[in-house]
């Protein structure tokens, strides 16, 4: 009977050499965008009383699909923030801010992706062409080129958003509270074009 325990064991031990946990120190703390605006707590809206709009997780450049925070110098390189890693991707983070702004700000019932398969109502896409630091100027940096459908016609609206804090020190705290200030004006800014 003690034999069994003692050979699987020993069986484990060249599969626990082969794995590793390596990849470096983790930091110490990861970074995520907050909404300015608070949604309504035991609040239910209704599609029957309200408009909807359906809200896409935006593309972004390869520099932003890595958890990092990119730095611009210079206009051709592209450097990342030390210790600055988003808890995930910065595109899920704008988008689920941009929704809850949205809603806040406009009454809308904004619709999950499975749940504008029924009836979209508005739809919101585009791009995030940059959210990073641009170190020349010492700022954080937020792009959105935004498209809008507003109902069942397919017409498209096309309007670019940006806006710019500044930031210093270029380190992992100042740059995640400057990035979300400016993704948080980007995201009001795109609710009152949305509007009602």
């Amino acid at each position: 009977m003690t034999a069994r325990p003692i050979l699987a064991m020993l069986l484990a031990l060249p599969l626990a050499a082969c794995i590793s946990f390596g990849g470096g120190k983790p930091p110490a703390s990861l970074l995520t965008l907050t909404s300015a605006v608070a949604l309504p707590v035991g609040e239910t809206r209704s599609s029957a009383d309200a408009a909807t709009i359906t809200i896409g997780v935006p593309v972004v450049p390869q520099e932003l699909s890595a958890p990092r925070v990119p730095v611009h110098q210079g206009g051709t390189a592209v450097a990342y923030v030390k210790d600055a890693v988003w808890v995930e991707p910065p595109s899920r983070l704008f988008a689920r801010l941009v929704a809850d702004t949205v809603s806040v700000r406009t009454g809308r019932v904004v619709l999950s992706h499975r749940q504008s398969q029924v009836d979209p109502g508005a739809q919101l896409t585009g791009e995030l062409r940059m959210f990073g630091i641009d170190a020349d100027r010492g700022e954080a940096v937020v792009i959105y080129d935004a498209v809008l459908m507003r109902g069942d016609k397919t017409v498209f609206e096309k309007r670019r958003f940006e806006a710019r804090v500044p930031v210093s020190p270029i380190e992992a705290g100042p740059v995640g509270v400057a990035l979300n200030q400016a993704a948080n004006q980007v995201a009001a800014n795109v609710a009152d074009w949305v509007g009602k």
